[in-house]
């Protein structure tokens, strides 16, 4: 069987339950060869493992995760798919340096459904910050508070609305609202320096 060169991820493995597809949502994150990009709250690899296939083993994938299953997870597919430009970071986001990734060093951090399972939101969004190069960009990803049915509870969940304050709170500018499915919304950021 032919290998399709435009499929970038692994749907069928990684997949969310059909409530949202990596694979859509990272041809529309302009990642290139090459590029340093950070999945803050990696999981099971959802965004990772396709990320780590684009950026190719001129770029790096750091796999950050507070959870030691999540992060084996991830090295294990990388192992099947011959991935060797992705680090694991086992670290706690909700902590300005948590991550141990070097200021200013990476040009994407991705935060995809991580923030309503977060107690400190501004710390999370400052370590991504802080880890963004000049013209780094930060994506959040997470649930539609009003589709929570099939989500989290609807208390934990923040609205784009939210976002944009949090944003705006923590020296970053909305560059544009990304499509993500009808579960989820998406925006993408850069910092004010």
């Amino acid at each position: 069987m032919e290998e399709n060169k435009n499929d970038i991820g692994i749907i069928s493995e990684v997949g969310s339950g059909g409530l949202m597809n990596p694979d859509d949502i990272i041809k529309k994150m302009n990642i290139t060869s090459g590029m340093i990009i950070a999945d803050f709250g990696c999981g099971a690899g959802y965004f990772t493992i396709p990320i780590a296939k684009l950026v190719t083993n001129s770029g790096k994938v750091y796999a950050v995760d507070v959870l030691n299953s999540a992060l084996e997870s991830v090295l294990s597919k990388a192992k099947i798919y011959g991935l060797l430009n992705i680090e694991t970071v086992r670290a706690n986001i909700e902590t300005i340096g948590g991550s141990n990734i070097k200021d200013r060093s990476v040009d994407l951090a991705v935060l995809a459904n991580i923030l309503f399972q977060c107690n400190d939101y501004d710390s999370v969004i400052g370590e991504a910050k802080r880890i963004i190069k000049d013209n780094g960009k930060i994506i959040i990803i997470d649930w539609i508070p009003d589709k929570v049915p099939l989500g989290p509870k609807f208390e934990h969940c923040l609205s784009e609305e939210d976002i944009k304050k949090l944003s705006i709170k923590n020296g970053l500018k909305i560059i544009k609202n990304l499509n993500t499915g009808n579960k989820h919304y998406g925006m993408v950021f850069s910092a004010i320096r």
